[in-house]
């Protein structure tokens, strides 16, 4: 089979060679670290302090109190179990119901081709975060509720890459060769075309992850996301706004925390597709079919 075969591997060693991706990496892994031991560390999101509330930084509450003298890191690093879990939820779900949206719409063409892709294109009319409140309208307010709404915004992303790749691939040699030996279309498509498209639906994978995020926390901050006292970084933030002058470090810590973990995504994302194009070294080498 001719095509191009990388590594996984050296991929990644050629992505964290980058210093702006080692630190996003050293950042994701200390936080999701943090947030899966944080019972362990002690911290309790939903205990008061009544005596301290709203507290600036402390020894015994590094990043202050809320207004019932609730801990705001444990909230933090515990809204970063909502922010993680439903991202990774919301990527899943698009990637399963968009990548074999497109594989079916360009392999196949046709009507299956207009019609999967005038769904795709309904779903991109609709903005974003439109169409999450109208699914949370409909789903009510809660954790699997949000991961739905957030998920099928990624789905036309997905759709669309994947059809791009195979309409790339559906003519080349390997293909035509695997065809003409017997293999079936399912065997083409799983086998041969969909190994061969991994790279860009990989870099979507991490860079939807960030707009998840973003996105989760933005519905939080509407008053229609996950509903309290379930920390989430979003409601944070739309609380914490009211008392900017009372206890400036409730919103801006959380927030600051936020951007940066948006930030790393991001950062991974660029480096992993500058890598995948080729514009930081040649990775691939051609691998010829038997």
């Amino acid at each position: 089979m001719s095509g191009m075969l990388v590594s996984a591997r050296h991929v990644a060693q050629r992505v964290f060679a980058q210093p702006a991706a080692a630190v996003a990496l050293a950042w994701l892994a200390a936080l999701a670290v943090a947030a899966i031991l944080a019972p362990l560390l002690g911290l309790d999101p939903l205990a008061q302090d009544l005596v301290r509330m709203l507290e600036g930084l402390s020894r015994d509450y590094p990043f202050g109190t809320d207004e019932l003298g609730r801990d705001i890191l444990a909230r933090a690093v515990y809204g970063a179990r909502t922010s993680l879990v439903t991202a990774a939820g919301a990527v899943t779900l698009a990637a399963s119901i968009g990548v074999p949206m497109g594989l079916v719409a360009g392999f196949f063409g046709g009507w299956r081709d207009a019609v999967l892709m005038r769904i795709v294109d309904l779903l991109l009319a609709l903005p974003g975060i439109m169409l999450a409140l109208a699914l949370i309208a409909v789903l009510g307010r809660s954790q699997a509720a949000a991961l739905v709404a957030v998920g099928l915004t990624g789905v036309p992303t997905f759709a669309r890459v994947a059809r791009a790749q195979v309409l790339s691939l559906r003519r080349r040699d390997f293909v035509t060769a695997v065809e003409a030996f017997g293999g079936t279309p399912a065997y083409s498509l799983t086998r041969t075309i969909l190994p061969n498209s991994w790279s860009p639906i990989l870099t979507q994978m991490v860079v939807l992850s960030s707009v998840a995020i973003l996105l989760e926390a933005a519905l939080a901050f509407l008053g229609v996301g996950i509903p309290p006292p379930t920390p989430s970084w979003g409601e944070m933030l739309r609380t914490g706004k009211e008392y900017l002058y009372e206890a400036p470090t409730y919103a801006v810590l959380p927030g600051l925390v936020l951007t940066v973990t948006i930030l790393a995504f991001d950062t991974i994302g660029r480096a992993l597709s500058s890598v995948l194009e080729g514009r930081d070294a040649p990775l691939a080498r051609p691998v010829e079919s038997p």
